[in-house]
């Protein structure tokens, strides 16, 4: 497709446009029973107009694409997706009046391919998470398309020192409260892109210094932690994520564990059970990879109540349960998965009672590939 530069010039314009009418999402303060001199916050993503973190990584592949020359007027869009990067990119393609097509596995929500298809995208569907990379790759080939690639590319097109830095908002939004340097941040893993960002931006800011450190939480089913815990980023496994949005069957390119202080592997009955945690202290219903940060949180303030820290621990809501109304907030699907929640919502119970939450987690500090270096 010949390159068209005023077409171009006016979808970056567009863009940015669409940015400048959007506010910023809110920090919230949730107040929990027993937290003591810790503050906890929920950086809400599912206000964006997609509805979720991905929202802001969507805009800035499509503004990398544009500023590379890899997209142009009538360039089909092809994205390899577990579903919520792919509703984001969807809003935006239609913005531009592009085709776009997500690969996807089959376990993906209904709701998300619904909200795909509200936005005139596509969805192709595979049988399992592996194989929408290579199947991405062939359509983008077949088509004359240009496969965004957000497993490459999240950490390059997101910009750490600017530009719609998720980091610089959440340390921006805690300036007047009572910590406003916090001591500890928890992201999921999913590109490994918000990771990256947040790990690079609290070297950048200077927070580093004052004892501000990243943890990252990620599923089971999934390899981040494995890669992280041996120094090995080449680790696969054959098995999905049940976290739709974080959790991969391989260490994703953008994944950077250098900037990462620690990790948390966390269970999936975990995950789920502190939906339902959270739906009864906030008031609405969360995606589940919020719940998967919340627990990794929550062990983090009970190691630090034990030290007697005061302080402030931020994390994500990165989308909507009314996504997930099928699946996580079905009994019907968590019996089929053969999910037993009553552990972890009794340990939940038990958290608001003492503030100290005693289940045990794995957990790594420090990337192995840089143990000894």
């Amino acid at each position: 497709m010949p390159y068209d530069r005023q077409w171009v010039a006016d979808a970056i314009s567009m863009i940015e446009a669409d940015f400048n009418r959007s506010a910023d999402t809110h920090l919230i303060r949730l107040d929990l029973p027993k937290l003591g001199n810790i503050g906890l916050y929920l950086k809400d993503e599912s206000t964006h107009p997609s509805g979720s973190l991905k929202h802001r990584l969507a805009r800035s592949l499509f503004l990398y694409g544009l500023c590379n020359g890899w997209i142009t007027r009538d360039t089909p869009i092809i994205e390899a997706s577990s579903g919520s990067t792919a509703v984001s990119e969807a809003y935006f393609a239609k913005l531009l009046g592009l085709r776009f097509i997500a690969v996807m596995p089959k376990s993906t929500s209904q709701q998300k391919i619904d909200q795909i298809a509200f936005y005139g995208g596509e969805c192709h569907l595979v049988d399992h998470s592996g194989q929408i990379y290579e199947e991405s790759q062939r359509l983008a080939r077949e088509l004359g398309g240009h496969y965004m690639d957000q497993f490459t590319y999240a950490e390059r097109a997101t910009d750490w020192r600017g530009n719609n830095n998720i980091a610089e908002s959440i340390f921006d939004q805690l300036k007047r409260e009572p910590h406003p340097i916090p001591r500890w941040i928890v992201v999921g893993a999913g590109t490994g892109g918000t990771s990256s960002t947040v790990g690079r931006y609290i070297r950048y800011g200077r927070s580093l210094g004052q004892g501000c450190e990243l943890c990252v939480a990620d599923p089971e089913n999934s390899v981040f932690y494995d890669g992280y815990e041996s120094g090995d980023c080449s680790v696969t496994n054959n098995k999905g994520s049940r976290v739709e949005g974080i959790g991969r069957p391989r260490v994703e390119p953008s994944f950077n564990p250098t900037v990462v202080d620690r990790m948390y592997r966390i269970p999936d009955a975990a995950s789920f059970a502190a939906l339902y945690y959270l739906e009864k202290h906030l008031g609405r219903r969360c995606g589940g990879s919020t719940g998967t940060n919340l627990i990794a949180t929550l062990s983090l303030i009970t190691e630090m109540k034990k030290a007697g820290q005061a302080g402030s621990v931020v994390t994500l809501l990165c989308d909507s349960g009314d996504r997930y109304c099928d699946t996580y907030y079905n009994p019907d699907w968590l019996k089929a998965q053969n999910i037993d929640l009553t552990p972890w919502t009794k340990a939940l119970e038990r958290f608001d009672q003492t503030g100290l939450f005693d289940m045990p987690l794995d957990q790594c500090n420090g990337y192995a590939g840089c143990k000894g270096s």
